[in-house]
């Protein structure tokens, strides 16, 4: 049997409903940066992001099509408003570009550890290898413009050791070792994306028209703000820098280039996707106080993605993915 002619199963349909959903919000911020960028090396770079999107798109409405599921509303044009006020600068916009490409290569790599069909399999190699190129020109262009901020640096140990007491996972009171590499590691991830999300939340709280949008959003930049002081202090206590701000990059226009319904997915996607970088912290953790930390946060963004997942659902933005059939109702029809 053709193994493309299996049908997909259920983790497949929901990675490509996934896929569709947040890389078409993802395409409506990408066009509108690419349309106020006044920097062409950039400009080039989201050009090709968003040709590079609209290939991807169609194959992905290829592989529903065929299986007979519903094309996802997802986002589209009505979502961005032209020829509105510049929002973000160059530099702000390029650092977007490359914190998305990031979300990006990971979702393709979850997406493709669970395709079993070829043709999908393949798909998702496509999309892997078009966000490693785009990850190895946002960082060559970041650098030569000089506004990569590289992780803190180490120097090399004489030799190996192993861990000799207790000590090593006592955080609290100055007691315990120094930071490890692969604590720094996720710190210095998940710092950075609690900036983005830090900056955006600023962002679209200037320019969203509903009050209710607004005190979210500056719920969630109070959060952020909360998590990068938590994590910048643990790193400055072992005299490591910490990446900067952005919010300086964020105008003061506004004039809102986008709809509500995107702003508020936007800022949900990238909470619901902090948890697992927060997680992935968490599990890497050996140190008592980052331990704590990781565990607050986690919590404290399970309330705000509650707070959110109710005010999307008030405003019947959120759309639902595939559901599994419900054998229950379909017996009362006989």
């Amino acid at each position: 049997m053709n193994e493309n002619e299996l049908k997909l199963t259920s983790s497949e349909i929901g990675t490509l409903w996934g896929e569709y959903v947040n890389g078409t919000m993802t395409d409506v911020v990408n066009k509108y940066m690419a349309s106020i960028i006044e920097d062409e090396e950039i400009k080039t770079i989201f050009e090709s992001a968003i040709n590079t999107f609209e290939r991807q798109k169609q194959q992905i409405v290829s592989f529903m099509k065929k299986e007979g599921f519903p094309i996802p509303i997802g986002f589209t044009e009505s979502d961005l408003f032209k020829g509105k006020q510049r929002l973000f600068t160059d530099i702000f916009c390029l650092h977007y570009l490359h914190i998305m490409t990031l979300h990006g290569l990971l979702g393709h790599t979850t997406s493709l550890g669970v395709s079993v069909r070829k043709d999908l399999r393949d798909f998702y190699d496509s999309c892997n290898n078009d966000a490693k190129k785009m990850y190895h020109q946002t960082i060559e262009l970041l650098l030569e413009k000089g506004s990569f901020q590289r992780d803190p640096l180490f120097y090399p140990a004489k030799n190996p050791e192993y861990v000799s007491g207790n000590d090593f996972i006592d955080g609290f009171f100055g007691k315990g070792r120094r930071l490890s590499a692969t604590e720094v590691l996720s710190i210095s991830f998940n710092l950075k994306k609690s900036i983005m999300a830090k900056t955006l939340s600023i962002a679209f709280s200037q320019v969203t028209q509903t009050k209710e949008v607004r005190k979210f959003l500056m719920e969630t930049e109070k959060t952020s703000d909360g998590q990068i002081k938590t994590f910048s202090k643990i790193m400055q206590n072992d005299n490591l820098p910490v990446p900067k701000s952005w919010e300086t990059e964020v105008t003061t226009s506004t004039d809102s280039p986008f709809s509500d319904k995107l702003m508020l997915y936007h800022m949900g996607f990238l909470f619901q996707a902090a948890q697992n970088y927060h997680g992935a912290g968490l599990a890497s953790a050996m140190r008592t106080d980052l331990v704590t930390a990781y565990e607050n946060t986690i919590i404290k963004n399970l309330l705000v993605t509650k707070k959110w997942f109710n005010l999307m659902v008030h405003n019947k933005w959120l759309e639902q993915p595939p559901l599994a059939p419900n054998r229950k109702e379909i017996a009362k029809k006989v």
